[in-house]
């Protein structure tokens, strides 16, 4: 018996392969059902996202599933149905799962899940994410609680300082007085 082979279309591949570069290129994804939203609100979604160092593009799921199986990226389960958008985060996730959570309060957005570290997170995991402060915050936060006890320790001197040099002007002041 011959083995049976399937031909694989040239655009096909090249439409995978287009999507495996994008998802290379970025550090974490998220997977939206855009169904609903006008061009403009996809606009202002694109906007926002933007801001955050994160691009959205629309995708087809076959081939995007096909795209994280060679990149032997996690299963994504039941996320790719539907029309369907990802998110190509390059920097913070935290800030961009935000936007898209703040976005999809008002708008018929719905977030499927992502790749987030990579582990799949799904739609709850997604809305935890973007209530977690960013990694920017963290680090303001860390530096403050690094630089308290030196700062302490500089008024602690400070102090010192003063109340000699406050010591001595009122020896000086009542010595000028007698």
């Amino acid at each position: 018996m011959s083995e049976k082979t399937q031909k694989i279309q040239k655009y096909k591949s090249d439409a995978v392969d287009k999507i495996k570069i994008m998802v290379q290129g970025a550090s974490d994804i998220i997977f939206a059902d855009y169904r609903g939203l006008s061009v403009e609100q996809i606009t202002n979604l694109r906007g926002k996202l933007a801001e955050n160092a994160a691009e959205l593009r629309v995708v087809k799921n076959n081939f995007t599933k096909i795209a994280l199986q060679e990149l032997k990226m996690p299963d994504v389960g039941d996320s790719l149905f539907g029309p369907t958008a990802i998110a190509l985060i390059k920097k913070d996730s935290g800030p961009v799962a935000k936007a898209m959570v703040e976005f999809a309060k008002d708008l018929p957005l719905e977030l499927k899940g992502g790749i987030v570290g990579g582990q799949f997170f799904n739609n709850e995991q997604i809305t935890a994410l973007s209530k977690l402060p960013g990694r920017e915050q963290l680090l303001a936060s860390l530096m403050g609680t690094m630089n308290a006890p030196l700062k302490n320790m500089m008024y602690a001197m400070n102090g010192v300082i003063e109340k000699l040099v406050r010591t001595v002007k009122a020896v000086a002041d009542q010595k000028n007085n007698n």
